[in-house]
């Protein structure tokens, strides 16, 4: 902040030395239009999209904590004069946070960007969303609430990921289905916990939709490993595993940072898309009463800047005007060919039964 008074300073000195100047009257000086663009033609320069937002913004998030860093230094850039700070944690973590703070009738952020929209309909549900509608939400090739209380940010895929360096793709599960019912990889599995992790949650919501909970006591037999993406796609890699239920993301960033050889099957029954979600609380329940920044904020992160940050970070735009995917990933018009749904409304009715049931099923490793 320091820096930045001083720089305000020195545009203040030359402001006032130009005017000073230019109020002379010396013989030396043009009249206006002597130069060959005529006086009061030239465009304005477009002010920045942060231009006089001030004051404090605090986003409770579940993204990767690296790709918020990525996303603090665009914002600083983009907002030079509002001071926000990201809180992370895994979604169980999160939520469990927020219902904390439910208790005291106000909550410790101004916004959050979380892993699906199920959160976002309990929460609007439960009066604490502020309703804003963005300009940049036509543009939006993905369901949002059309009074603004909740948009999609970025798009997560879950799909399967192998290794080709030691299994070939015809001899692993190349569907949903399969990697529940495949014996020939029993023990060699693995996927998230979706007690903690929204996108699991979403998945196995979307898994039990439409192939029962059946489906959980399948993985339970095939003795799914449920844990953290890092240390399954470390098994993926030394063969303890042979496919794994994970986020495209995850693995399109070892490939682009690691330059690993781990591959994504963009499974046959459909890929899981979810659009994680961007919302604004309430005024008189957040913590700095800063609904202005929060709007600014959420149409830069909904432009086509702000989802360019999205798109580095290995996850696809929420814009249907947006021409590429992440790094290594096919198109998300070709994702979208082939999806299998998820009732979000049945990810937030039924959340705790869903968990109690896969619990029943399934052990949970780590």
């Amino acid at each position: 902040m320091l820096r930045k008074r001083f720089l305000a300073i020195l545009m203040a000195l030359a402001m006032a030395l130009t005017m000073m100047a230019g109020c002379g009257g010396s013989e030396a000086s043009e009249p206006a239009g002597s130069s060959g663009t005529p006086s009061g033609t030239e465009a304005p320069e477009e002010a920045p999209a942060g231009e006089g937002v001030t004051g404090k913004v605090m986003i409770y998030t579940s993204m990767y904590e690296d790709i918020i860093e990525a996303m603090d230094e665009a914002l600083e850039e983009a907002f030079p004069d509002c001071d926000i700070e990201f809180f992370y944690g895994g979604t169980g973590n999160l939520q469990a946070k927020i219902a904390a703070e439910m208790d005291t009738g106000k909550l410790g952020c101004d916004m959050m960007m979380v892993a699906e929209p199920a959160y976002s309909l309990e929460l609007m549900e439960g009066g604490w969303l502020h309703p804003y509608v963005s300009p940049e939400a036509s543009s939006l090739a993905f369901e949002y609430d059309k009074d603004g209380y909740w948009y999609p940010v970025r798009v997560c895929n879950m799909v399967l990921g192998y290794n080709p360096e030691l299994k070939s793709k015809d001899e692993i599960p190349n569907s949903f289905y399969d990697f529940a019912y495949d014996t020939s990889v029993k023990g060699k599995i693995s996927m998230s916990n979706p007690l903690t992790s929204g996108t699991a949650q979403a998945s196995v919501t979307a898994l039990k939709d439409k192939y029962g909970y059946e489906y959980f006591d399948a993985l339970g037999a095939q003795g799914v490993m449920v844990e953290s993406g890092s240390v399954a796609l470390t098994k993926l890699e030394t063969g303890e595993c042979d496919v794994i239920m994970i986020l495209e993301e995850s693995i399109l960033k070892k490939r682009e940072e690691e330059g690993s050889k781990l591959e994504v099957i963009y499974p046959t029954d459909g890929t899981i898309n979810i659009p994680s979600t961007i919302m604004t609380v309430e005024a008189s329940k957040s913590a700095n009463n800063n609904t202005a920044a929060c709007e600014a904020i959420t149409d830069w992160f909904l432009s086509t800047e702000g989802q360019k940050n999205i798109v580095a970070g290995w996850m696809h735009s929420v814009r249907s005007d947006y021409p590429e995917p992440p790094y290594d990933a096919i198109p998300t018009k070709e994702i979208l060919e082939n999806t299998m749904p998820v009732n979000w409304e049945n990810c937030f009715r039924q959340r705790e039964e869903i968990r109690t049931k896969f619990q029943e099923a399934v052990t949970i490793t780590g």
